[in-house]
């Protein structure tokens, strides 16, 4: 399956299989969404039938951040080692048994353990996944196919907060796992049988980046870190998590105790989040198209979540139409520089051979931040209320904006070596 060296990846040159395989990976991220977030999507409701805590119906999804977190940076380091295309099955079968599992033994104390090892499973899914479009794809195609994958992920989100309140209107919030975990088996195995026949078809001609890769591979992880000032953008996308994940999941709650709507209701209220994040991916990856810098253009969108969170604070008990409107700006804004950070860093260490571990350290970083938020927000707002919470989120984003601004200059040095 692998070896000490990584083998590369056969670059596609037909259009139409260049085509499917982004299909490919849009399909494995949009389901992954369905079959990671469906829980805290259905947290209000699994908590009012479960007669619990918030901060106890908070442990799983939590527990699935830091394992997500912790799996990213193994299965980076195994991405550049082992086939892609074994790790991206194994991840997606596995996370779909651990959905039919919550749904057949509705119990807090099976559904923690469950959702841990249900973030490890996902951690198997994006380090390959940008490993796969890093080396199949020539850059223009990869900057594209990033773009289609960020705009799955909403799909996902979308799909799963529709899907979250009719499913527990029509039969109890059960189903919203059921349905997920027949949808990631059959998507495992269409994507095992249609890789193996995909990659059959690519060329193994010697490529600038495969040159680049053999001369520039011996450079150390460390090194990487201090050349690309990767601590600063870790930090920074530590505080995206936070925010894009932390009001997603207590979204609901919090227009549910505030505004006095059903769980079912503020459920689906909270599908307008990923709808924006569409635009806001386009937004960002057209900012980047003329700003030539990853950092400053997260930069920029940080500085729009700030001001978004600030424009909430004063009104978030009173006006709840503008308070979902500054929501929707604030996380439309985290997924755009998901996209830049997440996604398009990455394949600058496509030189080095460091794609899916560089890939799985940084999107670590997001769930730490993700781990922390949504702990700590369902803490804050039980005993100090939603006026507390809403500040800290004036915190965190405007800490973003400084780490990115302080940082851009150094970046654009090696991201773009003359």
């Amino acid at each position: 399956m692998g070896g000490k060296k990584p083998a590369m990846i056969n670059r596609l040159t037909s259009g139409r299989k260049i085509r499917f395989l982004c299909f490919l990976c849009c399909l494995v991220y949009f389901v992954s969404y369905l079959t990671r977030l469906n829980y805290a999507a259905c947290l209000a409701e699994i908590q009012r039938s479960l007669g619990i805590s918030k901060s106890l119906a908070g442990l799983p999804v939590t527990g699935c951040f830091i394992t997500y977190g912790i799996g990213q940076l193994l299965c980076g380091f195994l991405g550049d080692r082992f086939h892609p295309r074994n790790m991206i099955f194994t991840g997606l079968a596995s996370t779909s048994v651990c959905n039919l599992l919550a749904a057949l033994f509705p119990r807090i104390e099976i559904i923690i353990p469950l959702w841990c090892l249900n973030g490890f499973f996902q951690s198997m899914l994006w380090p390959p996944l940008v490993r796969v479009m890093a080396e199949a794809l020539d850059e223009n195609h990869y900057k594209k196919c990033c773009v289609q994958v960020s705009v799955a992920a909403s799909a996902g989100m979308i799909a799963v907060y529709v899907l979250a309140p009719v499913c527990i209107l029509v039969s109890g919030w059960r189903l919203a796992f059921l349905i997920p975990a027949v949808s990631g088996l059959g998507t495992a195995f269409f994507w095992f049988v249609s890789f193996i026949r995909l990659a059959s078809g690519g060329t193994n001609t010697i490529s600038a980046l495969n040159v680049e890769m053999s001369r520039d591979s011996t450079i150390k992880l460390p090194a990487l870190f201090l050349q690309a000032s990767l601590i600063p953008i870790l930090l920074s996308i530590i505080l995206h998590g936070i925010l894009r994940d932390g009001i997603t999941t207590w979204m609901p709650a919090y227009i549910t105790e505030t505004f006095g709507l059903s769980t079912s209701l503020s459920i689906l209220t909270t599908a307008v989040l990923p709808v924006f994040s569409i635009f806001s991916i386009t937004i960002a990856s057209w900012l980047l198209q003329r700003l030539h810098n990853e950092l400053f253009t997260a930069g920029i969108l940080f500085g729009a979540g700030t001001l978004s969170s600030l424009l909430l604070l004063p009104f978030y008990n009173s006006m709840p139409v503008f308070s979902i409107t500054m929501m929707t700006l604030i996380t439309g804004c985290m997924y755009g520089i998901n996209l830049l950070l997440i996604s398009r860093v990455p394949r600058h260490f496509a030189r080095f051979g460091r794609v899916a571990t560089v890939s799985g350290i940084l999107n670590a970083s997001t769930y730490i931040g993700s781990s922390l938020s949504t702990y700590a927000f369902g803490a804050v707002s039980e005993h100090f209320g939603w006026f507390s919470t809403i500040f800290i989120w004036v915190l965190v984003a405007l800490g973003g904006t400084l780490l990115c601004f302080f940082t851009f200059r150094k970046w654009g040095r090696f991201s773009n070596p003359a």
